[in-house]
């Protein structure tokens, strides 16, 4: 016994020497920081666009529906994202980065590595989905008498509907962060290796800004119906849970029997990801730099 714990603190030491926790752990704290002043920034936004998807309508629409809630409620349901989202980008960076660097040592092809890199941390990140479903019920006008805060939230739903009810709409979650995770790494990697490195701070940041800015607007747009489907699931308490196809079905017709009609707010859903992965990007390798 003693051997095999000697044996096992050797190989311990030897994975710190090589500096794989250190790694390891750059990526959590850099994902978490650079989530961190995204949502600080870009969440106004978001309560624009989440109208669009609920409601089917204009920006303009949108806008002065916030405007006449009043500034108290801009900020309304910020708390789960920025606990969902930073946790979700710590986890997403940590561990497609955790699982993908094995994966290749062992000889395995880096693009297979990095595909379930990628849905490995995409899936693991469904975890924190409760957060995203309180956050979709305090950002919807209709739920404003129901609770005032986040734990509030929390108690009314699990104590009158259960725990499974945060839960609603995993279905298009699943399906929506595998894929894209896989396509942003290797879409960021691919662009981190072409592109060609800048001498001076401030040219390279805005690189790494728009290398992450088009990216990112790119799977949000390729993505977005999903995202429409899972907040239309979400914005639901009471009901029956529904299948994806069912709830579609539900979408398609109230959206007219048209398929544009679904990608309302995609613009703006693309300009906000064009802004916020372009932060995050930018943040990351930021905070990279500063820290480590």
């Amino acid at each position: 016994m003693g051997t095999l714990l000697r044996d096992d603190m050797v190989q311990t030491n030897k994975a710190i020497n090589n500096g794989l926790w250190h790694i390891n752990l750059q990526e959590f704290v850099c994902g978490w920081g650079a989530s961190f002043i995204n949502i600080s920034v870009t969440y106004p936004v978001y309560k624009i666009m989440f109208r669009q998807m609920l409601h089917g309508v204009e920006i303009k629409s949108a806008v002065q529906e916030l405007r006449h809630e009043g500034f108290a409620f801009l900020y309304r349901g910020i708390l789960p994202p920025l606990a969902q989202r930073t946790a979700s980008l710590s986890l997403m960076f940590g561990l497609y980065d955790g699982t993908k660097r094995p994966l290749v040592k062992l000889g395995l092809n880096e693009y297979l590595a990095k595909g379930i890199a990628g849905i490995t941390a995409g899936t693991v990140e469904a975890i924190l989905m409760p957060f995203e479903r309180i956050q979709t019920l305090l950002a919807d006008s209709h739920y404003h008498t129901h609770f005032k805060n986040t734990s509030q939230a929390f108690h009314y739903v699990c104590m009158n509907y259960g725990y499974g009810e945060l839960f609603r709409g995993i279905a298009p979650i699943l399906l929506r962060n595998g894929p894209s995770n896989v396509l942003f790494f290797i879409l960021r990697e691919e662009a981190a290796a072409n592109l060609p490195k800048r001498d001076d701070r401030v040219t390279q940041s805005v690189q790494e800004f728009l290398s992450g800015a088009f990216i990112g607007a790119f799977l949000s747009t390729l993505f977005y119906p999903l995202n429409v489907l899972k907040t239309k699931m979400q914005a639901t308490l009471g009901i029956p849970n529904q299948s994806m196809s069912e709830a579609f079905r539900i979408l398609y017709a109230e959206r007219g029997s048209k398929m544009r009609n679904v990608y309302k707010g995609c613009g703006i859903n693309g300009t906000r990801a064009f802004v916020s992965w372009g932060i995050i990007n930018v943040s990351y390798e930021g905070i990279k730099r500063l820290f480590f």
